[in-house]
């Protein structure tokens, strides 16, 4: 009873993590985002850093040529982020990564959109047989039934494949190729709806552990973080990105550039698939369907995509390392517990206070 007391808990976090977003393209008028489009993104973290994605304000990251991309908390504020350049509008996302050691120590796997539809995989530093999934629509966090926990082996210590499949009628959640958790959009409705709009893609690791956090949070987590036993550092070996651009990546399509909400429905079907010509396609005419009219998260990486939005470093490896806890300490001190979704909440507090530090205008 009282794990699953803690698990309610720790699906109950988004309640803050999942309602900020820089523009909201179902409450008002927000710029295109870029698509990825025909283009297969393979990405080798192990050759170094890759300008399609771009890391997030205070995000250092090292490249070890066998390991990949190295995400390393060495402090509570510590919270190495990066988010893509483009979008992708249904599709398949295969990532290698190992996850980081720690009690406490969080590494997350987001797919999010513009309206706070979001896809995550997220792995707690000291559990060494599952990783966690949940989905969210619109930011709405009335329900927290939508978690699950699936097996792997030592993900801390081995490399896996951790892939979501992402179509209109059907998600899935699979490792080394084999299908772990299947959401059928038809069965998801009202607040547990189906994840449907553009997405970004975001990679980081996070402190869930830390002494200011909420109780349910620090339980969650495993405890509180020791720092004394790091650092402790994840690495992400590789990406492959592939866009279905409002299909099921079985049929043929125009190479989309942009995709566009073509009204406040935020339904799959009202979203225009701007082509590299200036022409559109609604998909859901093209699908045969009308129009319909009927989760802090992670920063974005570009203030153009219309999407969540901080600052992004410069470059991609950069040297302010730091950040400040003043919204993180209210945050946890409000009992809120601060995990699950990819511990966006945590990711973007770390980015926004390193900002803060640095006299950046966020707001």
């Amino acid at each position: 009873m009282q794990i699953k007391t803690l698990t309610a808990l720790a699906f109950a976090s988004l309640v803050s993590a999942q309602t900020y977003t820089d523009c909201d393209p179902t409450k008002k008028t927000c710029p295109n985002d870029k698509a990825v489009g025909k283009e297969i993104i393979n990405i080798d973290f192990t050759k170094g850093a890759d300008s399609f994605f771009k890391n997030m304000v205070g995000t250092t990251l090292q490249y070890d040529n066998k390991l990949g991309a190295v995400y390393t908390i060495k402090k509570e504020t510590d919270a190495p982020t990066v988010a893509s350049s483009r979008y992708i509008f249904f599709g398949q996302v295969d990532v290698t990564v190992r996850a980081a050691f720690g009690k406490g120590v969080v590494t997350s796997f987001v797919l999010q959109s513009d309206d706070l539809d979001e896809i995550d995989w997220e792995w707690i530093g000291s559990d060494t047989t599952q990783v966690q999934t949940n989905y969210f629509s619109k930011g709405c966090t009335e329900t927290y039934d939508r978690g699950g926990f699936s097996t792997v082996a030592n993900p801390q210590n081995e490399f896996h494949t951790y892939t979501i499949k992402w179509t209109p009628t059907q998600l899935d959640w699979i490792i080394d190729g084999a299908v772990v958790r299947t959401l059928k959009a038809a069965d998801a409705k009202g607040c547990a709806g189906f994840p449907q709009t553009p997405m970004q893609i975001k990679l980081g690791t996070w402190v869930a552990g830390r002494k200011d956090a909420a109780q349910g949070t620090i339980e969650w987590a495993g405890g509180i973080t020791d720092f004394s036993e790091g650092p402790f550092m994840g690495y992400y070996q590789s990406i492959k990105i592939q866009d279905f651009m409002g299909g099921d990546g079985t049929t043929g399509a125009k190479d989309a550039t942009e995709y566009q909400y073509g009204d406040k429905s935020g339904t799959w079907q009202s979203i225009k698939v701007l082509t590299g010509t200036s022409t559109t396609e609604d998909v859901g005419t093209k699908s045969g369907s009308s129009t319909a009219t009927t989760l802090s998260a992670v920063p974005s990486a570009s203030s153009t995509s219309g999407s969540s939005s901080l600052p992004i470093d410069s470059t991609l490896n950069n040297n302010n390392g730091s950040s400040s806890t003043s919204d993180a300490t209210e945050a946890t001190k409000s009992g809120n517990v601060v995990t699950g979704g990819a511990g966006k909440l945590a990711m973007s507090i770390a980015s926004l206070g390193a900002a803060l530090f640095a006299g950046a205008m966020l707001l």
